[in-house]
């Protein structure tokens, strides 16, 4: 079990060096023009505005606006259930009691200073222990406070391995509730008004908002300074808020988070994580050295107009180089295609080493803090980021060695396929015929209810004959993302009048995110994609031979590899689980599906989607979908992204129960 470790109060002055700092940095300010600069946070270039109580006149409130939703949405559409209700032992309560006991499980081993206490004296932090709320107590969960950010900082240290696994988890899953969220209240938003009318909708603001009410916030019991549990450096996040949610970074516009001096023990305020996203002119980033310049003194144009003062997120900076505090880094920059236009990725944890009082290029006087990025760290997420989009355009160029093929699947899908081996002289995949769609027996198309399709020659709506196929509700947003899982997806298919640009379409238009396959010491042969996959996209199809029962126990006897689609988690009711959020929602069970009874062989001919690793906290769900028969027993097998995966983080999709007849894992690789 880790350790969470309350800072000790140092209750001292600045000492002799921080005084003559902060006096050599009060007479260069003297030789400069005497203005009156601006108290204010440092803001970056910001495209989502401060969220709740900014929404336009007239305009729902972010509670409104989920709960004047469909019915449907919430509930079975064929039948309309009894509210449920709210499940009160959730994961975030545990999360909250763990913490509890972090703080306790390691406080025999605290050596006492004055009044706080202490386990490393070189930690050199700030802020008082309160002794109460330190007592161990495994009667009662403690009840969520209300969501008032605290003022305790502390530092988690020694998580294991399970430890790790489990923060993870929360993070995720806070993740997947918040991109859910998102989704589904621009959809409504965009259903209400029409699309392209008016302003544009702002699902992260409205999803962030509802999460605060609820309780769903991680980290804001403790102020954590260093490394988040659950989130990892190369994490990418598409909106500030997000950032909010998971306790990454505490403010929606300002650059600089911090503990302010009038609720740190000694008056002294810390920083405790920055954005780094170009707004500041004077910045220079290299990378693991970065020159970050101060707040205060810009207009609303972001330029610079007065001189900045030591006070607020300068001193906090400051102070935390005098503590030797380390600070979280997050770089934000526009990226093509994001749904934001902008991504946010965490680059992990940095010292600062300098602190100075320089003329910027404005002319005006701005505070400069030199931040060192601590060794033995994993690569920052940001590197990756460009590393994989110069991989797009020029592979050979950046890795001259291990490319075996520029694209396995010879040109039939949307996007070239990459096979890449820089470890060994396996070429196992370049031996398999690549098949883009699965290939079902005849009979499937021969049995069930074909001929039926929407007549809707310019394009589907919400109630046309598909939509009430699903239950009343098509499964995808007009981006393409999919609001929810569902047991089964109708799409429009040959039977269908409207056009292939069709919402209700997405999984049967093929590959759209450049993968690659590669080989790893790990996991054998993995996947992994040269492009920011968004939570909720559509991947790929997991395609094969379509098998009975009876055809699969005579080729498992002869050794080859099968797959069995029923043995697959179903965890399409993961993504769009609202239960946390709304009392009466239910897992979807309309369109129902019957078991299915049906094997795929990849023995000979695959695709890509069968190299997909297994693991038990998947990035990578299985949604069934119809499109081109309409037999319930052999739907097609389609991925979706559960969160956003970053370029080059293997994906990986849950497996499910081990073979009945071998008791191994039914994975072809």
């Amino acid at each position: 079990m880790g350790s969470i470790v309350p800072f000790q109060d140092l209750n001292l002055m600045p000492s002799p060096s921080a005084a003559a700092s902060t006096a050599a940095s009060t007479a260069a300010a003297a030789t400069l023009p005497l203005l009156t600069p601006k108290i204010e946070p440092k803001t970056e270039p910001f495209d989502e505005p401060v969220p709740t109580h900014q929404l336009e006149p007239g305009q729902n409130t972010p509670e409104s606006l989920l709960s004047e939703s469909a019915p449907g949405f919430f509930s079975n559409s064929e039948n309309t259930p009894e509210s449920q209700p709210p499940d009160r032992d959730n994961v975030y309560s545990e999360f909250y009691r763990i913490s509890e006991l972090f703080r306790t499980a390691f406080a025999k081993r605290l050596r006492k200073y004055g009044d706080v206490d202490v386990l490393d004296p070189d930690s050199r932090a700030i802020v008082t222990v309160n002794h109460q709320d330190a007592q161990l107590s495994n009667a009662v969960v403690p009840r969520i406070k209300p969501m008032k950010r605290s003022g305790e900082l502390v530092r988690v240290t020694d998580l294991s391995a399970e430890d790790e696994r489990y923060f993870r988890d929360v993070v995720r899953r806070t993740r997947m509730l918040y991109d859910s969220l998102r989704v589904f209240a621009v959809y409504e938003e965009e259903k209400r008004r029409g699309i392209g009318q008016g302003r544009r909708a702002r699902g992260d603001l409205t999803a962030s908002s509802v999460m605060k009410e609820r309780q769903l916030w991680l980290n804001r019991d403790k102020r954590i300074v260093g490394s988040i549990p659950g989130v990892q450096i190369g994490d990418v996040f598409f909106f500030r808020m997000e950032l909010l949610v998971v306790g990454l970074h505490g403010h929606s516009q300002a650059g600089i988070d911090y503990l302010p001096g009038s609720q740190s023990a000694n008056g002294e305020p810390i920083a405790t994580s920055i954005i780094v996203s170009g707004g500041y002119e004077d910045d220079e980033d290299a990378g693991d050295v970065l020159i970050y310049t101060g707040h205060g003194g810009q207009d609303k144009l972001s330029r610079q107009c007065e001189h900045q003062k030591l006070e607020g997120g300068n001193l906090a900076m400051e102070r935390s180089m005098h503590y030797g505090i380390e600070v979280r880094v997050i770089r934000g920059f526009r990226y093509q295609g994001s749904v934001s236009s902008k991504v946010y990725v965490y680059d992990g944890l940095y010292k600062i080493h300098d602190c100075w009082f320089d003329v910027g290029k404005s002319g005006f006087g701005v505070y400069k803090y030199k931040l060192l990025r601590i060794e033995g760290q994993p690569e920052m997420g940001s590197a990756i980021l460009r590393f994989a989009d110069s991989l797009r355009t020029k592979p050979l160029s950046v890795r001259p060695k291990g490319y075996l093929s520029l694209d396995i699947s010879g040109k039939k899908e949307n996007v070239p396929v990459l096979l890449f081996n820089d470890i060994d002289g396996d070429y196992e995949p370049l031996y398999y015929e690549y098949l883009v769609r699965t290939v079902f027996p005849p009979f499937v198309f021969t049995q069930g209810s074909n001929g039926a399709g929407c007549d809707c020659v310019s394009g589907c709506t919400d109630r046309c004959f598909c939509a009430v196929k699903n239950g009343g509700e098509f499964a995808y947003d007009h981006n393409g993302y999919l609001l929810r899982g569902k047991p089964v997806i109708f799409e429009c298919g040959a039977f269908c009048q409207c056009p292939p640009t069709c919402r209700n379409r997405v999984s049967q238009r093929g590959l759209r995110n450049r993968l690659e396959v590669f080989r790893s010491r790990e996991t054998g042969w993995g996947v992994r994609s040269l492009d920011l996959i968004h939570a909720g996209a559509f991947i790929c199809e997991y395609a094969g031979v379509v098998l009975t029962m009876e055809q699969a126990q005579i080729f498992s006897m002869n050794g080859d590899s099968l797959i069995y689609p029923n043995r697959f988690s179903a965890r399409w009711g993961e993504w769009g689980d609202l239960s946390q959020v709304f009392s009466d929602y239910m897992r979807p069970s309309h369109p129902s599906i019957p078991p299915l009874d049906f094997a795929m062989d990849v023995s000979r001919m695959r695709n890509v989607a069968c190299y997909i690793s297994h693991s038990p906290t998947p990035n990578v769900m299985v949604q069934f979908v119809l499109y081109d028969h309409n037999n319930l027993m052999f739907p097609h097998l389609m991925l979706f992204a559960l969160e956003n995966i970053p370029p080059l983080r293997e994906l990986s999709i849950d497996y499910g129960v081990a073979d009945e007849w071998s008791g191994k894992l039914a994975i072809c690789n």
